[in-house]
This record gives C-alpha cells, structure tokens and sequence, in this order.
C-alpha cells in the first residue's frame, strides 16, 4: 500500500524512492511486524484471558503439561495480524506471488480459527474433524495449482520443480505437479501444527525457515544473483521477501510472549496458517524439495506421528498387540518423557532447525 501511495511521489521527495528497493521493504516490513507483536501482544493476551479462551489440555498427553490447561490460546490472531499488516502495507499488491501467498495464509488461518472455536469455545475436544480440515488444504492446493497455471508468470515453469544438489536441474511433473502442491502444502501445514506442542518451539522454527526464504526469494527475483547461483530466476518473485520477512518478525514478536513458560499459545489458527504459507512459499519459489530441507524438523515431526501410527498397526495385526515405535508422538514429547526438561528439547530442536537451514543453503553451491 504505502508503495503504490509514496514511491510515485519520489520525484516530489527523493527519500520516498527508497520503496523502489525490496531490501528497505523487506527491512521495515519485518520490523513492522516485530513492533506490531510487541504492541498488540500484551492486549491480545488480556482479552484472551477474559473471554476464559484457554488451552485444552489432551489427557493423554504428558502430566508435565497438565499445568498449562488455560493458558491463553488462539495467539496465532497476533502472528496473523503481525503477518498481513506489514505485507499489505510495503508489498506490491498487484503482484500475483503476494496474492496467492495472502490468500494462502488466510485461508488455513480461518480452518484453524474454527478448530480452535470448536475446541476451547465449544469444549470439543477434537476440535473440527479431521477430514474438512484436509478437505480444507486439499481445495488450497487445487486453488493454487489452478491460479498458477492461469498466470502467464508461471507459464513456462508451471510443472517444474527444481532439485537441490543439481546445476541447472529441474523436474518436470507435468499434470502430476497439482498433486506435489498439495502434498506439500497439506504436509507442512500439519507438520507445523504437529509440531506447536511445546513452549517457543514452533515459532522459533518458523522465524528459521522463513529467514532462509527471505534469502532465496530475493535472489530467485533478480536476474544477477539467480544467474550467479544457478536457481531458477521468477520475475516478480522478490516480492515474496516482504512476506517472509514480515513472518520472521512476528514469529520472533510472538515468541517474546511464547516463549517458556508460555503466556500465550499459537493455535491452530497459527500453526495452520503458518505451515500452510510455508508450503506456500515453497511452491512459489520452486524450491519444493529444498523445503524437506529446509523444514526438515518439520518433516521429522510429521514422520514420527506416521511411523508411531504404522508400527502400532502393523504389530497390532501381527501380534494382536498393538506397540509403541517412540514413548509418545510427536518426537518432541518422546525426549519429555526420556527425562529431558521442556526448554532443553526446545533449544535443541531449534539447534537442528539451525543446522537443517544452513544446510539448506550450501545446496546453492554444492552441485
């Protein structure tokens, strides 16, 4: 917005053709959503609290956490607004990446608005079933592959994926491409929601993989820098590093109040939304494969909820006697109940998460 408003007035007042530049955007969009976080957060959290809209503790998750039930929840209306404020006031909003990846975001945020609404407000405790929420991301993932490929931005590479570790290497899919999108866009978006079990973790994940995307979307949007790294150069998709800076800062805003011991938690409203323009962002940029990378303890999360499931079934029908593959899934409350305290698995995990990411960008340069 205060692009299309003030850089037309640079020839009136020079310092307004700093908006040209998507680094200063970048920059001020994430310290926007920085401050926005710290702002709002304290009042959110008030008004959380009066409405009693606490979290639910399963029972059979760990004792441990039993002392959380009415923390302050639905906290992802913060992320959220930290998020979209800041994109639609330095982002180019005619430029069809930022609409798909607003769209995208709000999308599975109003899934997980109503999620969290069945679970605290209306005390069910499975919250929406299972299956309108995939039903939710499936249709994401129809709607995405279907504007793509009415775009002529994406003309050329619509079904191409790119693969890390190969110069000048992309994978052509052809009409099994919609299918990848929403594989990915469903997978991260419960990955992410699998993962927001404990205090700062997800969030402090989140601010990771979105740093290194801020990265590749601003290289993937000059010609220079992509023919310099041998990555697929997609005009227009700069203006994705406005979004992914903004979702930095409000991840590392919103961890300032999530962080250990949590007075607010994301939600599903968050975690669905975030993991969703995540996978989002992955589509976009081309970099579908890099994002199991990237978001590799995303995919650790998500991968230890399916083995646990396939190894109780599998010995169940062996044996008749279903076993256990980890203590308790996701991975992050099987080191809980190994001993581990909270915040040790938490740093570690973001340790990993760490390492994943700078993994991630060697890629660049080992083909």
């Amino acid at each position: 917005m205060l692009y299309h408003l003030l850089f037309p007035l640079s020839n009136v007042w020079s310092p307004f053709n700093l908006f040209q530049y998507i680094t200063f955007r970048a920059v001020m969009a994430s310290i926007f959503a920085l401050l926005i976080s710290f702002l709002i957060g304290p009042w959110v959290i008030r008004q959380l609290t009066h409405h009693q809209i606490g979290e639910q503790i399963r029972s059979t998750g760990p004792q441990s956490h039993h002392i959380k039930k009415g923390t302050p929840t639905m906290g992802g209306v913060m992320v959220l607004t930290a998020i979209l404020l800041p994109t639609l006031l330095f982002a180019q909003l005619n430029n069809v990446y930022i609409q798909i990846i607003i769209i995208a975001t709000l999308w599975m945020g109003l899934f997980g608005f109503i999620d969290d609404y069945l679970k605290v407000i209306k005390k069910k405790e499975s919250g929406l079933i299972a299956r309108y929420k995939l039903a939710g991301q499936i249709t994401l993932g129809i709607i995405i592959s279907a504007w793509m490929y009415f775009r002529p931005e994406f003309a050329e590479l619509w079904s191409y994926t790119s693969v890390p570790f190969f110069k000048d290497t992309v994978l052509s899919l052809g009409w099994f491409y919609p299918i990848m999108i929403i594989l990915v866009i469903t997978g991260f978006s419960n990955a992410v929601n699998l993962t927001d079990g404990l205090d700062g973790l997800a969030s402090g994940l989140l601010a990771i993989s979105f740093a290194v995307f801020t990265g590749i979307a601003y290289v993937s949007g000059r010609v220079d820098f992509s023919n310099y790294l041998n990555i697929e150069y997609l005009p227009g998709a700069g203006e994705l590093t406005i979004f992914a800076a903004a979702t930095v800062g409000a991840c590392v805003g919103f961890l300032w109040f999530n962080s250990a011991p949590a007075s607010v938690f994301m939600g599903d409203v968050g975690s669905l939304s975030t993991g969703s323009a995540l996978g989002t962002m992955a589509v976009l940029l081309k970099k579908e494969l890099l994002l199991f990378i990237i978001g590799g303890v995303f995919v650790i999360e998500a991968l230890s909820v399916l083995s646990q499931w396939g190894y109780f079934r599998y010995t169940k029908n062996k044996t008749g006697k279903g076993k256990r593959l980890w203590k308790m899934a996701p991975i992050h409350h099987h080191y809980e109940l190994k001993g581990w305290t909270e915040t040790k698995v938490v740093i570690r995990f973001w340790i990993i998460g760490l390492l994943f990411a700078l993994f991630s960008l060697t890629t660049f340069k080992i083909r």
